[in-house]
């Protein structure tokens, strides 16, 4: 037989082996989440009613409301152009989370979720903020829609019946973001616990913050209309600015 014996400092090696694997597994993971939050960030400028609004000769900042999302682009340029800018700005956070999957998906599977939420959150930031803009977007109520289809996608129907259901009856888009974002963190908290979301634990607090720093973002850019609800001049979709 043969038998192995290990030193005191065959041990410490050891420790000290395993301790700067997982340090080095830690800067990856950091600079994993860099990267994505970068590539959301890309794709989240490409403010397409800014763009559809200049194809036009219209610049959307000096019209309506001033925004550049797609209540004011359908207000200003009609509900084609509407729609059409609510279907691009879904689609940044779920392309930018593809690309993402593509590049960290195999080798950080524990993690992806995580890092999708992420380059979401960039998409978002992008849109909100973006450079070109002198960091003044729109206010990203129609990349949410996108974030929560890539991040949790149980929580879509309930997001959208609800949002469509309450800017049914009150005409008020403002009130139906507001209660689309609660909603997206209420459910990704519920889905994260019971296991649906599949997140390792180590993420899932982390994913929890970030969610809930993303609707705070979200309910923060809605602050003048919240006033505006509270004053009784909040406007009304399908209505022009300054229609009673």
């Amino acid at each position: 037989r043969v038998r192995f014996s290990f030193s005191e400092e065959d041990y410490r090696w050891y420790e000290l082996r395993c301790r700067s694997l997982k340090d080095a597994e830690g800067r990856i993971m950091l600079a994993a989440r860099v990267v994505s939050l970068l590539i959301g960030y890309i794709f989240g400028m490409f403010v397409s009613g800014f763009f559809l609004g200049k194809s036009k000769h219209v610049d959307l900042r000096e019209k309506g409301s001033g925004n550049v999302g797609t209540t004011n682009t359908a207000r200003v340029l009609g509900l084609k152009y509407g729609a059409i800018t609510l279907l691009c700005d879904c689609l940044k956070p779920v392309l930018a989370s593809l690309v993402v999957w593509l590049i960290f998906g195999r080798a950080n599977a524990g993690h992806i979720r995580l890092l999708i939420l992420y380059a979401s959150f960039g998409a978002v930031l992008g849109h909100d903020f973006p450079a070109f803009m002198k960091f003044k977007g729109g206010k990203g109520i129609a990349c949410t829609t996108g974030v929560i289809l890539a991040v949790c996608p149980p929580a879509v129907i309930c997001c959208a019946v609800g949002f469509l259901i309450i800017v049914g009856i009150t005409r008020y888009v403002s009130v139906g973001s507001i209660f689309l974002v609660s909603a997206y963190l209420v459910q990704a908290i519920i889905f994260g616990q019971i296991g649906w979301l599949k997140i390792s634990g180590a993420s899932r607090i982390e994913f929890y913050i970030l969610s809930a720093c993303f609707t705070g973002m979200a309910i923060w850019r809605h602050r003048a209309n919240i006033v505006r609800l509270m004053n009784g001049t909040e406007n009304k979709f399908g209505t022009k600015k300054g229609d009673k």
